[in-house]
Formats: structure tokens, sequence, C-alpha cells
């Protein structure tokens, strides 16, 4: 598990659907805020409940092709 210190800045380029970006934006405006924190925050919260999910690799009932290359 590869994990970031909060002084660790990359540039990275993310791509969000156009109604949603305007949705993240305005809520930046209204908390005064950047996009990035917005999004930083938001991950923070749903984190644990997206690490719920699946992986795409993961279907129940089937072999890991990772277990048997």
């Amino acid at each position: 598990m590869c994990t970031m210190s909060g002084s660790d800045k990359r540039k990275q380029s993310l791509y969000f659907p156009e109604d949603m970006l305007k949705e993240i934006q305005d809520e930046a405006a209204r908390q005064d805020r950047s996009l990035s924190w917005i999004v930083q925050k938001a991950w923070k919260i749903a984190r644990k409940e997206i690490m719920k999910y699946p992986s795409v690799n993961e279907f129940p009932g089937e072999d890991d092709p990772r277990e048997n290359p």
C-alpha cells in the first residue's frame, strides 16, 4: 500500500464530467477553498465506503488470476 505524506505535492490531471466539475467548483467557491482541497476532503470522507467495492478482477466464485500466473 502506498501512502503519501501531507507535504508530498504531485501534479496530476483528473478528468470529471462537466456537470460534476461545475458542482465541485461551486462548492469550492462557496467554501472559499481550492478544487484540490474539496476533492481531497471528499476522498477522505468516501474512501472507506469505496474500499468496500470489489476490484474489476474480483468476481464471487471465480479464482483470482493473479494467484495462478
